[in-house]
């Protein structure tokens, strides 16, 4: 028992590290673009009520496959683009790591909805974005078959969580950093 409390952090900090090392591996901006477009697609089939919400907003963030893992310390990675006026114009990724009762893994679709234009401008401007610090986000948990109700959505900025695969104990985009991808 003391070896499984011993090696567990050193397991964990593995699979932090490898969730969060894909910052080093960015993808093509046509990949990125590419996942996007399948990603809005699923939210529009999947979700009803989608196409309203995406009608209302000033700009739209979609990380098509945001990846978490976690032993009692997490990491988490994705890479999205910035959709205005329904097209990409700017890339971005979101990052964070976290200590505490989390276990597990997951892969999940976000869609951040920029539904005041004030609110993406401030995000645009923004050098480094992290969620709760620099603006509140309301997150929306959605499942297969799920439905948005547009009127009833009265927050600055919205995000849509689904399309989760695996298990993980602990879902909330509170720290989560996002920054944009510049060309180098």
């Amino acid at each position: 028992m003391k070896i499984v409390r011993l090696f567990s952090p050193l397991v964990a900090l593995g699979l932090a590290f490898s969730v969060v090392q894909g910052a080093a591996l960015a993808a093509s901006k046509e990949k990125i673009d590419r996942r996007s477009d399948e990603a809005l697609a699923e939210f529009r089939d999947e979700i009803s009520g989608a196409d309203d919400v995406l009608a209302k907003a000033a700009g739209v963030l979609v990380f098509p496959s945001v990846k978490k893992a976690g032993i009692g310390i997490g990491g988490e990675y994705g890479e999205g683009a910035l959709r205005v006026g329904g097209n990409s114009v700017a890339y971005y990724s979101t990052a964070s790591a976290s200590i505490g009762f989390q276990l597990g893994a997951q892969a999940r679709t976000q869609i951040i909805a920029f539904l005041d234009p004030k609110a993406l401008e401030k995000f645009r401007l923004s050098d480094g974005w992290e969620v709760g610090v620099d603006a509140s986000v309301a997150v929306i948990t959605l499942g297969a078959g799920g439905a948005i109700d547009a009127t009833q959505i009265n927050q600055p900025i919205v995000a849509f969580v689904f399309d989760s695969k695996g298990l993980m104990y602990n879902l909330s985009l509170e720290g989560s950093k996002i920054s944009q991808i510049h060309d180098d």
